[in-house]
């Protein structure tokens, strides 16, 4: 196996844990927290789906998906691209209301196509290019590419575990 194929395989991974937090959720559901101030199903996949648009947009030097597109109007809340979720309020995790399950599937999936598609190319030697100095160490891109990983599946997990809990 080629490196750029096991990372599209990783990633493929976090495909089917999206689709199996929210496939058959109501929207009611997605916003349902398993207790007050903890975050929903819906939350979580946004969340992760803005962490690798936000992230991969940067690699690519290109503009997030969420800035482009009719994304934000499909979860209640303002086209902003500085808004992943990270250090969210309770109000602000509250806001993200997607409109249903559809809407998180078709975000999600349209930017691991795009980050499929730039790993589909990616050799080994391009994993030291260094994409972010503001780190000591600076952070390379193979480094940056686990952590979206990292944070998509942690994330992932917590949406499935968060259904199990609302559908008990």
């Amino acid at each position: 196996m080629e490196l750029n194929e096991l990372l599209v395989e990783l990633f493929s991974r976090v495909s089917e844990e999206v689709h199996s937090a929210v496939d058959g959720l109501d929207a009611e559901a997605l916003v349902t927290p398993p207790l007050e101030g903890a975050n929903p199903v819906g939350w979580l996949v946004w969340h992760l789906t803005r962490i690798q648009d936000d992230h991969m947009a940067d690699i690519l030097h290109e503009e997030q998906l969420w800035a482009t597109g009719d994304w934000a109007d499909r979860f209640g809340v303002p086209a902003d691209p500085a808004n992943t979720g990270y250090g969210h309020s309770w109000d602000e995790v509250k806001s993200i209301r997607p409109e249903n399950a559809r809407a998180l599937i078709d975000y999600y999936e349209a930017v691991a196509a795009r980050t499929r598609g730039f790993l589909a190319n990616l050799i080994a030697a391009d994993l030291d290019q260094i994409i972010d100095k503001r780190w000591n160490p600076p952070v390379t891109l193979g480094v940056r590419l686990v952590s979206i990983a990292d944070d998509d599946i942690q994330h992932a997990g917590q949406a499935n575990y968060v259904r199990g809990i609302i559908k008990a």
